[in-house]
């Protein structure tokens, strides 16, 4: 699963495809609205993997499928996943459930 923020500049992907090319195809389907943009992009290597910079104007906390294709072969696909929040404090409740008394979170199961 790849990461990407909200952020309007261009955000650079790294993929293993299965077969490189210098120009593909990526097609991002958002999966609440199930509307789907297809990007044309040039791509270079480094290493094993392919990168390629894309410009996107992405939901936060949204889930998106990417396709990328040379031609009509799909050479890769993967999920995406936007958020501006830190990864490594990311919280699905973040700013919910907020309490100046640490008990009240307490519960007992009978």
């Amino acid at each position: 699963m790849k990461i990407l923020t909200t952020s309007a500049s261009a955000q650079t992907l790294k993929i293993i495809p299965r077969e490189y090319q210098s120009n593909i195809d990526v097609i991002l389907r958002d999966n609440s609205t199930n509307e789907s943009t297809t990007y044309s992009v040039a791509t270079s290597t480094s290493g094993d993997y392919m990168t390629f910079d894309l410009t996107l104007s992405l939901v936060e906390n949204r889930f998106y499928d990417m396709t990328c294709k040379f031609g009509s072969d799909v050479i890769y696909k993967d999920k995406i996943f936007c958020t501006d929040q830190v990864i490594a404090s990311y919280t699905v409740n973040k700013n919910q459930y907020i309490t100046e008394n640490t008990y009240d979170n307490d519960y007992i199961i009978l």
